[in-house]
């Protein structure tokens, strides 16, 4: 019995191939994207869960004037000392760095200084050496997995020495598994903090001092997280003073929230992202299967008069209503089951060709996973229940009697609900494509918003301790390419250091952040910083009795100041000292948009000018590229030459919306080719019941565009429909998301314009490839047709 109803619903799917074959590349692209979504989102959203104790697990955190995941690395030993019971760590997470072994040097990123405790604190696996002690004694370094690999290939590593930025010589004293991809502390080694504890003496810092530390730490179990929380104010001001007590804050932060807690932008190198953002593209996956299973009922149901006749004739033949429902479940099995196997062959494929397009760093390994096969099983067994359910009854429910007549009754209900599941798919589309067209145009705003400074053609890189700085200057002078020179801090954009500033007698008697920036004479011309009034920095301003300083314009409003010219000659306490304005800027975005612009501070001290910025012609880059790396090779033979430049680390500060605007792209672009099949599917099916009709109004002169508009004005009502529902809620949701930046653009009705225009086209041109070919057709042919 079983295998008589499998021959028979593959010999139905054979005989109605062209519309089986529209339902399974729908399902396929469905199910494919839905489990390349699932992948993700479950990825992201299990961040630090591998830590055993992510439950107990927090970080200190820095809360003045905004929020900072690094603190002082003198709140580590004060805390330790404090909380016996709590288990403290310190971490001082470094970007990159310079290794070299023997003959061999290589770049690499993401490594951390990291204290005895830190293994007491974060769960990794030991391949060899002593978790307790690898990284008590100064100069040890742990290295992961892939790391030993590298360096040493097969041959143990365990007591080799690597040498680190040319200045400290590790030994190597553990081997652990690489840390997952999904961790906000990424890193390819540890180096034991104690090799440059002394440099740093962390047991006489003042608050602010040092910062870039990370300190985290582990409770007992069943400890009360909010009485610490609350004790935090009194610690503060037990060691650095009631004063300080009162501006400074030290946030929890629980480990397992680090990565999603955006009041932060960053954690070292991991942007944060909200886990909303996440449940968003979640949401998308399960709007595009749901387009899919829409897909499959609206053509089930369509294609149910067809087979109105075989119904009959089984239902005259003693089949029970069951029976005839259990057929159809089971020919929706296997288009669903067919299509689940093609669908988790293209996941493969896109992950293995495709996923650093959205930067994932998942494997095809992970469709092994249990709970990832169990996802798959439920969306299958829900594929199956959801579309095949209610074709099955509608199909099982015709009266032999009607349908030997012909008649069309039996499906009025199933065309009715088909009006309704296509008013659906229509939403879903416009809602993704006008998800899309925001942040399109925010991405856009991102890139040609006016900065307030040049980044075109600029490249910037440190300039290591020992360079003499006017040689170096020189050097570069003679290379043809480079236009200007300049060396500072750090270029506008470029994390700088902060301090307080207050002005009394302008009644700001509390202290207010400012940004500070260490920068030479060429500095403003060659970012093309715009003077609103007074003059530039200056060499002999720090000579100066006044200690004369050129600011931006948020900061002389905070000083109450509203004209640019007014402010010059104003005098207030910054960075600890008295301070005069000579000069007022144009304000410019030291940071993402994500902030809003601070106070800033540009003053001039040669004994802080750690980078380097070169202004390049925009022809011959890579040329000029190579002369200064010969330069630098020259300079720095021991050092590797990283450098960066300004447009692309300001993109950079846009990745994780980047990552959005691709995803929304694709998906959106899966959802719209779902629904075409669909609609494609329809428009078919409709033309083939209505040939005669087309005939007879052809031999009566009906011209080709009235033919065209009788089967496209009930979709066009249908399109109508659905963006009077899809626009609220696009609206709702994109304006959310926007609030996520301090600047950013404003929805205009363009994007809904476009979105119902969009939407006519598409559908107009599916609709069109089928009734402009029915149209065509032979008259006389059509009128034969029963």
């Amino acid at each position: 019995m079983i295998s008589n109803f499998f021959l028979i619903a593959l010999r139905n799917i054979r005989r109605h191939f062209s519309y089986a074959l529209l339902n399974i590349l729908g399902l396929t692209m469905g199910i494919a994207a839905c489990i390349i979504i699932f992948l993700v989102v479950r990825n992201e959203l299990s961040y630090d869960q591998y830590n055993r104790k992510a439950d107990r697990t927090y970080r200190v955190t820095l809360n003045a004037i905004d929020f900072n995941p690094s603190v002082s690395m003198a709140i580590t030993p004060a805390l330790r000392n404090d909380y016996p019971d709590l288990e403290v760590t310190q971490v001082w997470y470094q970007s990159e760095g310079v290794v070299k072994i023997g003959n061999h040097r290589y770049n690499e990123k993401e490594y951390c200084y990291a204290d005895e405790y830190f293994m007491d604190v974060f769960t990794h696996q030991w391949l060899a050496g002593d978790p307790h002690s690898a990284l008590s004694a100064p100069n040890s370094v742990v290295l992961t997995q892939s790391m030993a690999r590298k360096y040493f290939g097969k041959g143990n590593a365990m007591g080799q020495i690597i040498r680190l930025d040319n200045q400290f010589d590790l030994k190597v004293t553990g081997i652990i598994k690489d840390p997952p991809p999904n961790t906000h502390l990424p890193f390819r080694f540890l180096v034991s903090f104690e090799t440059v504890k002394k440099e740093l003496d962390p047991l006489h810092l003042p608050f602010y001092a040092i910062m870039g530390g990370f300190t985290y730490f582990t409770t007992p179990e069943n400890y009360d997280i909010r009485k610490l929380q609350n004790q935090m104010h009194d610690f503060i001001g037990r060691h650095w003073g009631k004063d300080l007590a009162k501006e400074a804050r030290l946030p929890l932060q629980p480990l397992r929230e680090i990565h999603y807690d955006t009041r932060y932008l960053h954690s070292g190198d991991m942007p944060t992202v909200s886990k909303e953002t996440y449940w968003s593209v979640g949401a998308v996956g399960m709007l595009i299967i749901l387009i899919a299973a829409i897909n499959f009922i609206n053509l089930s149901t369509a294609q149910s008069i067809k087979r109105a006749k075989e119904v009959g004739v089984r239902k005259v033949l003693g089949a029970a209503r069951f029976q005839l429902v259990r057929q159809f479940l089971g020919e929706t099995a296997i288009m669903v089951l067919l299509a689940l196997l093609l669908g988790v062959c293209l996941a493969t494929g896109f992950l293995l060709k495709a996923g650093s397009w959205l930067e994932l760093r998942i494997g095809p390994s992970a469709l092994l996973d249990p709970q990832v096969m169990l996802f798959i099983a439920v969306v299958t067994v829900g594929l199956i229940l959801i579309a095949g359910l209610y074709p099955a009854f509608v199909q099982a429910a015709f009266r032999p009697v009607t349908a030997f007549k012909n008649m069309k009754t039996p499906v009025a209900h199933g065309f009715s609900l088909r009006k309704s599941l296509v008013v659906i798919q229509f939403i879903i589309s416009q809602v993704l494509i006008m998800g899309t067209l925001v942040v399109a145009y925010q991405m856009d705003f991102f890139r040609n918003r006016d900065l307030g400074f040049k980044k075109e053609a600029i490249v910037s890189f440190f300039v290591p301790e020992g360079v003499k700085r006017e040689v170096l200057q020189q050097q570069l002078k003679n290379i043809p390419g480079i236009t200007a020179i300049s060396f500072s801090t750090g270029e506008p954009s470029f994390n700088s250091a902060f301090a307080p500033f207050s002005a009394p007698d302008r009644g700001i008697t509390k202290d207010d952040v400012t940004e500070l920036k260490m920068v030479d004479e060429s500095y403003m011309d060659m970012f093309g910083l715009t003077m609103l009034a007074g003059e530039k920095i200056s060499r002999k301003d720090i000579r100066d009795t006044l200690h004369q300083v050129v600011v931006n314009e948020t900061l002389i409003h905070k000083l109450g100041i509203q004209q640019p010219q007014e402010a010059i000659g104003v005098r207030f306490k910054g960075a600890g000292t008295m301070v005069t304005i000579k000069g007022v800027v144009q304000d410019f975005q030291s940071e993402s948009k994500h902030k809003a612009r601070r106070p800033i501070i540009i003053d001039y001290d040669s004994r802080h000018f750690f980078r380097a910025s070169a202004s390049l012609q925009p022809k011959g880059i890579p040329q000029t590229m190579r002369q200064i790396e010969k330069v630098w090779t020259s300079l720095c033979p021991d050092d590797l030459f990283n450098y960066e430049f300004l447009d692309e680390r300001i993109a950079g500060f846009y990745r994780q919306e980047q990552k959005l605007y691709t995803a929304f792209r694709l998906f959106a672009g899966i959802a719209i080719i779902i629904g075409c099949l669909g609609l494609y599917g329809l428009i078919a099916f409709a033309t083939l019941q209505r040939t005669k009709e087309v005939g007879i109004r052809k031999v009566l002169g009906a011209p080709l565009g009235s033919i065209v508009y009788l089967f496209s004005k009930e979709f066009i009502w249908l399109i109508l429909i659905a963006f009077l529902i899809a626009a609220p809620v696009a609206w709702y949701a994109m304006h959310s998301w926007l609030q996520n930046f301090a600047y950013h653009i404003n929805i205009s009705a363009g994007i809904f314009a476009i979105a119902i225009i969009a939407s006519f086209v598409i559908a107009a041109c599916t609709i069109a490839s089928q009734t402009i070919r029915a149209a065509l057709a032979n008259p006389v042919k059509a009128l034969k047709t029963e």
